[in-house]
């Protein structure tokens, strides 16, 4: 079993910033990336930004210059840094781990750009 606990999530201005954390446990053997999907109620949920444990990232266009994702392989954290916020930004984020027999979803933070 693997267990993902994020963190970081708040409320935050319009041109804000906000950084999440994202710590996986558990079996980890042959984890290979970890990632940010954020949610709206009643949506799909949509990808952010992803990251393999080499250091290869990708973003959703939205995002792009604005939010940065990094990862410490050594204490299998995922970061998503996430500057100059827009209202359009708020959702739950939810951390994923990507393991060769399945994946792991966390629980999900709230963000939440308002003036």
């Amino acid at each position: 079993q693997v267990q993902l606990v994020e963190s970081g999530g708040g409320s935050v201005q319009p041109g804000g910033s906000l950084r999440l954390s994202c710590t996986a446990s558990g079996n980890l053997f042959n984890l290979y990336a970890m990632g940010w999907y954020r949610q709206a109620a009643g949506k799909q949920r949509d990808l952010v930004a992803t990251i393999t444990t080499g250091g290869r990232t990708n973003y959703a266009d939205s995002v792009k210059g604005r939010f940065t994702i990094s990862i410490n392989s050594a204490k299998n954290t995922v970061y998503l840094q996430m500057n100059n916020l827009k209202p359009e930004d708020t959702d739950v984020y939810y951390c994923k781990a990507n393991l060769p027999y399945r994946d792991y979803w966390g629980q999900g933070t709230q963000v939440t750009v308002s003036s």
